[in-house]
C-alpha cells in the first residue's frame, strides 16, 4: 500500500467516527435547547477540549509553528496573551454567564442573553447582535472551507474543489443532523487528536535532532535570537498587539457558549483546568514542533518550501504512513471542529435571534429544530459558493472577526455579568462603536500597523456602553432582583 493510501485510509477511518458521532447525537436531540446548547448537560472534560478546539482552528498546528520556526520565540507573545485571556475568560465569566443564561429566561444564545438580561423591548440588541454573528460567522465557515479544500489539494494532490466538497460535506452533516452535542463531541476528539499530534511530533523528533543540548545548538547555529521573547527587532506597540488577542476571548460566541452548556457551576473549576492544562501544553508542543523543525533542517541541509507546513513535514518524517495520516487528521480536526462551531452558533443565530424575534413566536420546538438544520444549510451553501475560488480573500477577514467579536461583544459581556446598570441603550451603542472602530482600525494601514485593531475597538465599546449607561439608566425591579438571585445562587452552586 502507498503512502498516500495509508495516509488516506486514516482520514477516512476519522471521518467515520465524526460522522457516526453526529448520528449518535442526532438520536439524542429532542427540543431546541438540545440542538441549540445540548441541553446544558456538558461534562467539564468534553466542555473544556470543545471549547479549546473550537478556538484553535489549523492556527495552532500550521499558523504558530511556522511564525516560530520562521521568527522565532517573538511570535510566542501571541500564544502568551491567549492563554492569559483564555484563563481570565474561564475564570470570570464561565461560572457567571452559566447561572445568569438560565436565570434569565433560560438564554441559550449570547443575543437572546442580552435581550433578556437588559429587558430590551425593542429587539434592536438582539437582531443587531444576530446579524453581525450571522454576516462574520458565514465569512469564518467559508474561510475554514477554503482551509479544508487546500489541505486535500496539498496532502493529497486532490482538486481544491474535491477537497472543499468532503470537508464540507461530513462537517455540515454531523452539525445539521446532531447539533451542538455532536459539535462538541466531535471537538471532545478532536481536541484529544490535536493535543496527542503536537506532543508527540516534538519528543520524537528530540530523538532525531541528538537530544535537547544538540537542537539547541542547532537553532542557534540558524539565529542566536531565536530563542528571545525580545529580541532586537521587537517594538512596544507589536508585543502589545499580540498580547491583545487574548481580549477576544470575552467576545467569542463560539467559544463562550460552551460555558452556557456546561452541566453545573462547580464543574466550570475543573473544566478551566482541563481547558488551560491542554491549552499549554498544546502550544509548548506547537513551539516544540518549529524549534525542532529549524534544528532537523539544520542538520540535514535545505530548507522547508513553507513554513508553515513544518507539523505535516515533521509528522511525514518521523511516522509510519498511516501515523503521519493520524497528523494529517489533526489538521482537519482544528479545521472542521471550527467549521462545525461556527455552524452551529450560526444557525442559533439566525433561529434564536432573527427568525424568531421577527417572525414566528409560536411554534413548538420541532419546528425550531427543522428551521435550525435549514439555517445550517443555507449558511454552508452561501459559504460554499463564496470559497469555489481558492484564490478568494475571505481569508483576510478571519483576523479581522476576532478583532470584531471581541470589540463588539467583549465588553457587553463583562459589564452584564458584573454591572447591573447596563442598559440596552449602552450596551446597543457600545456594541456599534466597537465593532466600527475594529473595522476601521484595521482598514487603515498606518494604524493597523501600529496597533492591532481589537485594542481601540475594546476599549471604545467600553467607554461609550458606560458613559450612555449612566445617562440612560432607570432602576428596574426585576433586573436587580435577577441580578442577586444569580450572585445568590452562584454561592450556593461553588
Amino acid at each position: 500500500m502507498s503512502e498516500n493510501m495509508f495516509q488516506l485510509l486514516a482520514i477516512i477511518i476519522y471521518m467515520v467516527v465524526m460522522l457516526g458521532i453526529g448520528w449518535y447525537s442526532f438520536v439524542k436531540t429532542s427540543n431546541l435547547t438540545d440542538y441549540m446548547l445540548g441541553g446544558r448537560s456538558l461534562g467539564p472534560a468534553v466542555t473544556a477540549l470543545s471549547a479549546g478546539a473550537a478556538d484553535m482552528s489549523g492556527w495552532l498546528l500550521m499558523g504558530l509553528p511556522g511564525a516560530i520556526y520562521a521568527s522565532g520565540l517573538v511570535e510566542m507573545w501571541i500564544a502568551i496573551g491567549l492563554t492569559v485571556g483564555a484563563y481570565l475568560n474561564w475564570l470570570f465569566v464561565a461560572p457567571r454567564l452559566r447561572v445568569y443564561t438560565q436565570v434569565s429566561n433560560d438564554s441559550i444564545t449570547i443575543p437572546s442573553y442580552l435581550d433578556n438580561r437588559l429587558r430590551d423591548n425593542t429587539k434592536l440588541i438582539r437582531i443587531a447582535s444576530g446579524i453581525i454573528i450571522l454576516v462574520f460567522f458565514t465569512f469564518y465557515v467559508s474561510s475554514g472551507m477554503v482551509a479544508g479544500g487546500k489541505f486535500f489539494d496539498s496532502s493529497f494532490g486532490y482538486d481544491y474543489h474535491t477537497g472543499l466538497l468532503i470537508v464540507s460535506g461530513v462537517v455540515v452533516a454531523y452539525t445539521l443532523f446532531g447539533g451542538f452535542l455532536a459539535v462538541s463531541y466531535t471537538d471532545f476528539i478532536q481536541g484529544l487528536i490535536m493535543f496527542l499530534a503536537l506532543v508527540t511530533v516534538p519528543i520524537v523528533g528530540l530523538f532525531l535532532t541528538g537530544g535537547i543540548g544538540d537542537t539547541v545548538a542547532s537553532i542557534k547555529a540558524v539565529n542566536p535570537e531565536h530563542f528571545s521573547l525580545l529580541p532586537a527587532s521587537a517594538t512596544a506597540a507589536a508585543v502589545i498587539s499580540s498580547v491583545a488577542w487574548g481580549l477576544g476571548y470575552f467576545g467569542q460566541p463560539h467559544i463562550i457558549v460552551r460555558f452556557m452548556a456546561i452541566s453545573s457551576v462547580k464543574e466550570t473549576k475543573q473544566a478551566r483546568r482541563i481547558g488551560i492544562g491542554w491549552m499549554i501544553l498544546s502550544l509548548v508542543g506547537a513551539m516544540g514542533t518549529a524549534l525542532v523543525g529549524v534544528a532537523y533542517y539544520q542538520q540535514n541541509g535545505g530548507e522547508i518550501k513553507d513554513a508553515e507546513t513544518v507539523f505535516i513535514v515533521l509528522g511525514q518524517i518521523l511516522f509510519h504512513p498511516f501515523i503521519a495520516g493520524i497528523m494529517l487528521a489533526a489538521i482537519l480536526a482544528a479545521i472542521m471542529s471550527t467549521i462545525a462551531s461556527q455552524l452551529i452558533v450560526t444557525s442559533s443565530a439566525l433561529v434564536e435571534d432573527i427568525y424568531k424575534a421577527l417572525f414566528n413566536k409560536t411554534a413548538d420546538d420541532k419546528h425550531y429544530v427543522f428551521v435550525g438544520r435549514m439555517a445550517v444549510l443555507l449558511v454552508s451553501i452561501i459559504a460554499g459558493i463564496l470559497a469555489w475560488n481558492p484564490g478568494s480573500s475571505i481569508l483576510s477577514l478571519v483576523g479581522f472577526a476576532w478583532a470584531g467579536f471581541g470589540a463588539a461583544f467583549g465588553p457587553i459581556i463583562l459589564l452584564s455579568l458584573y454591572w447591573k446598570k447596563l442598559t440596552n441603550y449602552g450596551a446597543l451603542l457600545g456594541m456599534v462603536t466597537g465593532a466600527a472602530t475594529a473595522f476601521v482600525w484595521g482598514k487603515v494601514p498606518t494604524l493597523a500597523d501600529t496597533l492591532y485593531e481589537i485594542v481601540p475597538g475594546f476599549l471604545v465599546c467600553l467607554i461609550v456602553a458606560i458613559f450612555v449607561s449612566m445617562m440612560t439608566y432607570k432602576q428596574n425591579d426585576e433586573i436587580e432582583e435577577e441580578f442577586n438571585r444569580t450572585l445568590a445562587l452562584l454561592e450556593k452552586e461553588k
